[in-house]
């Protein structure tokens, strides 16, 4: 009933993070595009009020004419109907710390914690779980402070975040790994909100209401983390995703892996980011494009490996046992091992046919990238996977 009751909790939660998270990253999306294509206003009267910029738009049957005041209205009092970009963010970083909870700390022997990549007690895995995003945040916001060359910050920060992929990897299992990058720059994200954006816009709004000038500092700063959360969002997404694809994860390079395609994430965003300013620059998704195509091209398996595998004639007989002890624990409609109540992914291994069926997923996560079992939980040999890899290799017989 505990496992039946985490699975609801992890599904709801999961839910709400899912919706808060389409809300909070289409909000960011679509300011962005406002704030990049605004054109000086058309009316002179406007540009006495204070407008910076303006941009029409046409959706939904009806016009919209949005306007930027970059230190509030001049002349007339700010409006009190004043709509806060904020709870999307905050609720998308706190159902996300849910997850990270409910999977990974609660879940930590079977989803965080892989002892052949590090021995670790629960608690120590889960403190630099939670100390490691608070670090990297630190490290970020300093960076944010003694930097002030942009396109510098970008890399010195792209360098970092490929650093802290590579160190996960050598603390946590692959699948925890990718998720922590995640985490993090997740954290980053919402912090920036937190920290800076929301409070400038609070302070810029009381000096405005009090009748004075207000400091533009804030608004620059608010600007600057607003635009580092635009570049990071298409590599959180990506990360978001991957545990379903575990020839990235998996690989014996993964933090590569993800440095190659979190760069194409930034190369297509920035080819959204420019088109919004007219500049329709098409090389940045084509070296995206290519840099996703080489990257699949080099973690493809080894033909030579597969041959290697397929050597000999291995009967089904001889690797059921195998399956049974090492992987049906789990993918059963009735699972045996500790803390599972459903089968992962839906997938069971009860009969002959089902494994038959199930034997290019067994090859991908199994033999390809090693990722199953998780954590290696049922502690499955080298011997075993190279007599199950040439059962696979030579076609998953029955006989």
């Amino acid at each position: 009933m505990e496992s039946y009751i985490v699975d609801w909790l992890n599904l709801g939660v999961r839910w709400l993070h899912f919706i808060s998270g389409v809300a909070w990253i289409g909000a960011s999306l679509y300011f962005v595009m406002l704030d990049m294509s605004l054109t000086p206003p058309k009316n002179p009267a406007d540009a006495k009020r204070g407008v910076f910029g303006e941009l029409w738009a046409v959706h939904g049957g009806g016009f919209y004419q949005s306007q930027k005041f970059l230190t509030g209205p001049k002349g007339e009092p700010l409006s009190e109907n004043l709509h806060w970009s904020k709870w999307e963010a905050y609720t998308t970083w706190l159902s996300g710390m849910g997850l990270l909870a409910i999977i990974y700390w609660y879940g930590a022997n079977a989803y965080l914690i892989d002892r052949s990549v590090m021995e670790l007690s629960v608690p120590a895995a889960i403190a630099i779980s939670a100390g490691s995003l608070v670090a990297g945040w630190v490290v970020y916001d300093a960076l944010c402070r003694a930097i002030r060359h942009e396109l510098a910050l970008s890399l010195v920060m792209y360098v970092l975040l490929v650093a802290a992929a590579w160190g996960y990897a050598q603390v946590f299992g692959a699948r925890a790994a990718y998720v922590h990058v995640g985490a993090l720059i997740g954290t980053i994200m919402v912090w920036n909100v937190f920290f800076h954006i929301i409070p400038g816009q609070k302070q810029m709004v009381a000096e405005i209401r009090a009748g004075k000038e207000p400091d533009p500092r804030p608004g620059v700063v608010g600007k600057q983390r607003s635009v580092h959360n635009t570049y990071f969002t298409l590599p959180v997404l990506f990360i978001m995703i991957s545990n379903h694809y575990p020839m990235t994860y998996g690989h014996r390079h993964a933090w590569a892996v993800l440095a190659v395609i979190m760069l194409a994430g930034a190369l297509i965003r920035q080819y959204f980011v420019l088109r919004h300013v007219g500049k329709n620059l098409v090389a940045l998704p084509a070296v995206a494009a290519v840099l996703l195509v080489a990257l699949a091209i080099a973690i493809a398996p080894s033909p030579r490996a597969a041959a290697s595998a397929s050597a000999g004639a291995v009967a089904f007989a001889q690797v059921k046992p195998i399956i049974a002890e090492r992987c049906a624990v789990c993918h059963a409609a009735k699972p045996t091992f500790a803390g599972f109540q459903q089968p992962p992914g839906g997938l069971t291994f009860d009969t002959p046919e089902q494994i038959k069926a199930a034997a290019p997923r067994i090859h991908q996560q199994t033999i390809a990238t090693q990722t199953m079992p998780i954590g290696n939980l049922t502690k499955m040999t080298d011997e075993e996977r190279a007599l199950l890899g040439k059962w696979l290799a030579a076609g998953a017989p029955l006989e």
